[in-house]
């Protein structure tokens, strides 16, 4: 079992049209090129590599298995260490539509969740946006976070584009954090990471091995296989993106710069249009699981983008 959104998707991969998926798994060349020849695994060589690109000192990275694992970790770790700050549940802000687990593994850890322009003692928000595709400046990130101690970023989707992680700044109170499911299309890698304020460096890296596994060596060595053919990957990934953005475009003059392969397509109901889309063997999913119905999320990732856009419009024009 996965989280609700991640079940749709998985429950109905078998579709002809999958617009469902948010990563590049199975889409690209440079992926099988690259876990073809591995290295040795070495995970402090890993940790290093990942630190420089983040910007980051390296005692400031921290592994984990997937940004679904980094995510919970850092909000159980804020959670207890603003109750006890506090002297009461804190609060946690996000935003609508967002990505599910991001409130969900809020609520897991204890915090009451609250909108965006809620007081709040913590924030959270995925940077790209997911499901929108958008990125999101300094400035909307200060506006989002402004009154919060602390500052949760989802970066899953940064590296389809050349935007620095926000991680750079060593804005105290502000973590980020990433995975190779995505750009890297590397889900059954299981390599994800948090990168912390400086502030928290060493209390969390006391936290961190206490809750959390190794990665394991075969893991690790993929992950360098892909860090070493990084230029190769990226380039392959971004190139889809675009290709299949330009489609996308092409049907919605007024779509927005996109930074990540999604896109929230804005419609009465999404939900009834995504059942009605899979009777058509098109997968894509309702706008509930991101907190607003009124909408139904699109992903970007395959190269057979264009001929399942085509099968969804079709159905989007017979549902109005």
């Amino acid at each position: 079992m996965g989280f609700p959104l991640g079940d749709w998707i998985d429950a109905h991969s078998d579709v002809r049209f999958n617009l469902g998926q948010s990563g590049m798994i199975g889409s690209l060349r440079a992926y099988d090129r690259a876990i073809r020849r591995l290295p040795e695994p070495n995970a402090e060589r890993l940790q290093a590599s990942l630190a420089r690109l983040v910007g980051v000192p390296t005692d400031a990275l921290f592994m984990t298995h997937g940004a679904t694992e980094a995510n919970g970790l850092v909000l159980h770790y804020l959670a207890v260490g603003h109750r006890r700050r506090l002297g009461r549940t804190p609060r946690f802000r996000v935003g609508s539509p967002e990505y599910p687990p991001l409130a969900a593994a809020g609520r897991a850890a204890g915090m009451d969740v609250v909108g965006e322009r809620q007081p709040a003692d913590l924030s959270v928000l995925a940077a790209p946006r997911n499901p929108r595709g958008t990125a999101v400046g300094e400035t909307e990130r200060e506006a989002f976070s402004r009154g919060t101690r602390s500052v949760l970023v989802d970066e899953t989707f940064r590296e389809f584009t050349d935007r620095p992680s926000a991680a750079r700044t060593r804005a105290p109170g502000r973590w980020c954090t990433g995975t190779f499911t995505k750009v890297y299309g590397a889900d059954a890698v299981r390599v994800g990471f948090v990168a912390a304020p400086p502030e928290e460096v060493a209390r969390f890296a006391t936290y961190h091995p206490m809750v959390t596994d190794r990665v394991p060596p075969h893991s690790v060595a993929c992950a360098l296989a892909l860090l070493r053919d990084r230029d190769e990957v990226l380039s392959e990934s971004r190139q889809i993106l675009r290709a299949n953005e330009r489609a996308l475009r092409e049907q919605f003059p007024d779509l927005p710069e996109l930074a990540a392969p999604v896109w929230f397509d804005r419609v009465a109901d999404g939900d009834r249009l995504a059942r009605r889309a899979l009777r058509a063997s098109v997968l894509v999913c309702p706008g509930s699981y991101f907190g607003v119905r009124r909408g139904v999320r699109l992903g970007l990732t395959r190269r057979s983008f264009p001929a399942a856009l085509a099968a969804y419009l079709t159905v989007r024009r017979s549902a109005t």
